[in-house]
C-alpha cells in the first residue's frame, strides 16, 4: 500500500511538472520535439488513470483526504433529523413488544443457571434474611440507645428549642438506619455469593436502604402524627408550616412514590445482566412509568383542600394532569433533556420554597431575637436554596452529558455557551448570597444604631452617622455586586466586556455633560457626607428649608418640618447648613422690670429658680447649665431690661424656656416684683389723676395675670 502511494505521488508530480513546462515553453520549440514528447505524456496519463481505477488506491486516497469541516445544518434539516430519531426510537420500542415473552424466558434461564440451579425465590429469601438481620440489629440498638419502644424521644416539644428537636430527630431516625446498613451490608460481604445472585441482592438492598433514608428524612421534615389522626397536645418539631393532616398526607404520598420509583429502578437496572435488549428494557421502564404517572395524578386530585376547590382550581388540576402525561410522552420519545426541563419547571419553584422554609426553621432560635439571628438565618436559607439550584444544574448537565473537563477542551460554540451558562448560574448564586448577607448585616447595624437616652453623646453621634451612611452604602454595594456579576457572566459567555466598560465610561461622561445639575447634586451630597454636616434624625435649617432629616438618596435629602410637611431638597440647593442638633444649644431671653426693682433680689430669686429647674427629674437631665441672670442688658423708656441664659441639649431648649418663664413669674408674684410696662399719665385735676392711677394699676394686674397664664 505504501509503495503504491509513493508511485501515485511521483506520477502526479511528473504530470504537474510536464504541464508547467508546456505552459511556459516558447513558440520557437520545434514541432518535432513536441511530437516526440507527446507519446511520453500519453503514457504517464494512462498510468495515472490505471492507478486511479485501482480500489486500493481509491481507499487510500479517501483515508488520506483531510476531514472536512462540518457545516451547520439548516433548521429544517435538524428538525427532520430529530423527527427521524424519535421515529426510529419508537419503532424499536414497538418491535421489542412481541419479543418480551421470549426475553423474559431467557432471563429466567439465566437466573437459574447462574445461581447454581436454585429457584428464583432464593433471591427474595436471601434478601428477606438480610433485612431481618438488619432490623434485629436496629432493634437492639434502639433498646440500648433510646430505651423502651414506647419512649417518645423523637417527638417534638413546644418548650424545647427547635434546633434541639431537630438534633434529637436526626439521631432517632438516622442512627438506626446506619446500624441497619452496617450490619446487613457486613453480613452480605462476609458470605460468598454467586455473581448474579450477589448483584441482584445488593441492588435490591441498596434500593431498600435508600427508601428507608428518604422516609426518615420525610419524617424529620414533616413530623407526621402516628396514623391519620391529629395530635391532641399539638406538639410538633415540624420544619414546614403544615397542619397534621397535610403532613400525614404528604409523608404517605412521598414514601409510596419513592418506594415505587426505587423498586422500579432496581428491577430495570437488573434486566441488562439477565440478557434483555436495550429496546426491551426501555419498553419495560416506560410501562413502569405509567404507575408513576398515576401516582402523581392521584396526588394532584386528592391533595387536601380539593373538596372545596373552585372551578379555576379544577381547571388547574386538569392542566397539571395533562402536563404530567406530556412529561411521560417526552420520556417515551427519548427527549430526556426536555423531560428534565419540564420536571424542573414543575417542581423546582416549589422545592426552593420548601427548602427555604425548612432552612429557616432550622436556623430559628426561640431563645434569641429575630434581628440578632437574621444573619445566620439568611446564610442558611440562601445557602440551602443556592445548593438546590446548583445540584439541579449539575444533574441537568449530567443528563445532557455535559462534562466540564471535556467542554473546556472543546472549541465548539455550543459547548462554550453551555459551559458559560453553567458558570454564570454559579456566579449569580454567589452574588445573590453575598448581596443578601451584606444587606442583612447592614440591616442589623441599622437596628442597633437607634439612639436613646442611655448612650453617651459620643456613641449617639457615632450611631447617627451610621444611620446616615449605611443606607447609601447599601445601595451602592447592591449596584456594584449586580454590575460585577453581570460582567463576569457575559465574559464567561464569550462576550468582550472591555468595549462595554469603555462604552459605559463614555456614556457616563456624556450624561455628566448633559446633566450638570444632577452631577452637582451628587457631588455636593458626597461632600456633605464627608464633612458630616448632618445626620438622620437631626434638625437643620438651610435658607427657607428647615426640618428633621429623615432619609437620604444620592441626589437629595428629605426634611420633615415640625408642622408636618416633608421637603425633598437637592444637595446642590442646600448651601450653608445650620445644624441645630449638635452637642449643645444656648438659649437667651429678656425680661423688663420697673426702675425701682431690686436687681440683687431678682438675681437671688433666679438662683433659686435655676436650682429648682436643675433638680427637676424630667428637665434636669436635659439642662447642661441652668438658668442664670447675666445682668442689666438695657435701660429703656419705661423699665430695666434684664438678660437671662441657659445651656441645654439640642431640641429641649423650648421646653426649658417655657418652664423657666412660668417659674420666674411665680417667683416675682410671690416677692412683689412687677413686670415693667408702658404707662401714660394725663395731666388734670385730682380726679383725673386718680382715674389714671387706677387704670395703670388695673393694666399692671392684667399683665401679671396674662404672664402667669
Amino acid at each position: 500500500m505504501t509503495s503504491r502511494l509513493k508511485t501515485l505521488r511521483s506520477t502526479i508530480l511528473a504530470v504537474a511538472l510536464f504541464t508547467l513546462v508546456g505552459l511556459i515553453g516558447t513558440s520557437a520549440t520545434s514541432l518535432a520535439q513536441a511530437q516526440s514528447a507527446t507519446p511520453a505524456a500519453n503514457e504517464k496519463i494512462q498510468e495515472l488513470i490505471r492507478l486511479l481505477d485501482d480500489p486500493d488506491v481509491r481507499a487510500a486516497l479517501e483515508a488520506a483526504k483531510p476531514a472536512a469541516t462540518e457545516q451547520e445544518q439548516p433548521a429544517a434539516a435538524q428538525i427532520a433529523a430529530w423527527e427521524n430519531g424519535i421515529r426510529g426510537h419508537l419503532t424499536e420500542i414497538a418491535k421489542a413488544f412481541p419479543r418480551l415473552p421470549e426475553e423474559a424466558a431467557n432471563g429466567l434461564a439465566v437466573v437459574r443457571s447462574q445461581i447454581e440451579n436454585h429457584v428464583f425465590g432464593m433471591v427474595w429469601m436471601l434478601l428477606g434474611g438480610l433485612i431481618a438481620l438488619g432490623f434485629g440489629a436496629e432493634w437492639v440498638f434502639r433498646r440500648m440507645a433510646f430505651g423502651a419502644p414506647g419512649n417518645s424521644i423523637g417527638a417534638g416539644s413546644l418548650s424545647t428549642p427547635r434546633r434541639v428537636n431537630l438534633a434529637v430527630s436526626l439521631l432517632y431516625e438516622i442512627a438506626p438506619i446506619v446500624v441497619f446498613t452496617i450490619f446487613s451490608a457486613g453480613v452480605f460481604l462476609i458470605v460468598s455469593w454467586p455473581p448474579l445472585l450477589r448483584l441482584m441482592v445488593l441492588t435490591y438492598l441498596v434500593a431498600f436502604i435508600a427508601f428507608r433514608l428518604v422516609a426518615a428524612i420525610s419524617r424529620i421534615v414533616l413530623d407526621p402524627p402516628v396514623g391519620a389522626g391529629v395530635r391532641e397536645d399539638g406538639a410538633s418539631s415540624r420544619l414546614l408550616p403544615l397542619d397534621d393532616g397535610e403532613a400525614h398526607f404528604w409523608h404517605r404520598r412521598l414514601t409510596v412514590f419513592t418506594g415505587y420509583l426505587l423498586a422500579g429502578w432496581a428491577t430495570i437496572s437488573l434486566l441488562s445482566p439477565l440478557g434483555f435488549s436495550e429496546p426491551a428494557r426501555s419498553l419495560l421502564a416506560y410501562l413502569a412509568g405509567i404507575g408513576l404517572v398515576l401516582l402523581a395524578i392521584e396526588i394532584v386530585w386528592r391533595r387536601l383542600g380539593v373538596q372545596m376547590a373552585t372551578q379555576g382550581s379544577r381547571a388547574r388540576d386538569w392542566l397539571l394532569s395533562i402536563y404530567i402525561v406530556a412529561l411521560w410522552g417526552l420520556w417515551v420519545a427519548g427527549l430526556n433533556g426536555l423531560l428534565w426541563l419540564g420536571i424542573y419547571a414543575l417542581l423546582l419553584p416549589r422545592l426552593l420554597t420548601v427548602t427555604g422554609q425548612a432552612a429557616a426553621s432550622v436556623a430559628e432560635r426561640k431563645d434569641a431575637s429575630t434581628s440578632a439571628n437574621s444573619f445566620r438565618t439568611v446564610l442558611i436559607v440562601r445557602g440551602a436554596r443556592a445548593l438546590v439550584i446548583l445540584l439541579a444544574v449539575l444533574w441537568l448537565g449530567l443528563i445532557w452529558r455535559m462534562n466540564p473537563n471535556a467542554l473546556t477542551e472543546s472549541d465548539s460554540a455550543a459547548s462554550r455557551i453551555l459551559l458559560g451558562l453553567l458558570h454564570g448560574i454559579v456566579i449569580l448564586l454567589v452574588a445573590d448570597l453575598l448581596w443578601h448577607m451584606a444587606k442583612t448585616y447592614i440591616g442589623r447595624k441599622l437596628e442597633t444604631a437607634t439612639v436613646d437616652g442611655s448612650v453617651s453623646p459620643a456613641e449617639a453621634a457615632r450611631r447617627g452617622r451610621l444611620r446616615t451612611l449605611l443606607p447609601i452604602f447599601r445601595n451602592m454595594l447592591g449596584v456594584f455586586i449586580a454590575t460585577v456579576a453581570v460582567l463576569i457572566v457575559l465574559s464567561g459567555l464569550g462576550v468582550q466586556i472591555a468595549p462595554l466598560i469603555a462604552g459605559a465610561g463614555i456614556f457616563g461622561v456624556a450624561i455628566g455633560f448633559g446633566s450638570q445639575t444632577l452631577v452637582k447634586d451628587v457631588i455636593s451630597g458626597v461632600f456633605y457626607m464627608l464633612d458630616d454636616a448632618f445626620r438622620v434624625g437631626e434638625y437643620i435649617q438651610s435658607g427657607s428649608y428647615k426640618g428633621t432629616v429623615e432619609s437620604f438618596s444620592l441626589r437629595s435629602v428629605k426634611l420633615r418640618h415640625h408642622r408636618g410637611p416633608v421637603f425633598t431638597v437637592p444637595f446642590g440647593e442646600l448651601g450653608a447648613v445650620q445644624n441645630m442638633s449638635r452637642d449643645w444649644v444656648i438659649d437667651k431671653f429678656r425680661i423688663r422690670v420697673p426702675f425701682d426693682t431690686d436687681i440683687a433680689k431678682v438675681k437671688k430669686l433666679l438662683k433659686g429658680v435655676g436650682a429648682e429647674l436643675k433638680a427637676d427629674p424630667e428637665l434636669g437631665p436635659e439642662i447642661l447649665e441652668t438658668v442664670k441672670m447675666k445682668g442689666v442688658e438695657e435701660i429703656g423708656d419705661f423699665g430695666i431690661q434684664l438678660s437671662f441664659a441657659f445651656m441645654a441639649k439640642p431640641g429641649h431648649q423650648s421646653v426649658v424656656r417655657r418652664r423657666a418663664y412660668t417659674m420666674i413669674q411665680q417667683a416675682f408674684a410671690a416677692n412683689g416684683i412687677q413686670f415693667a410696662q408702658p404707662t401714660v399719665q394725663v395731666g388734670g385735676d385730682e380726679k383725673s389723676a386718680a382715674a389714671a392711677a387706677t387704670t395703670t394699676s388695673m393694666m399692671r394686674q392684667k399683665a401679671a395675670e396674662a404672664v402667669q397664664a
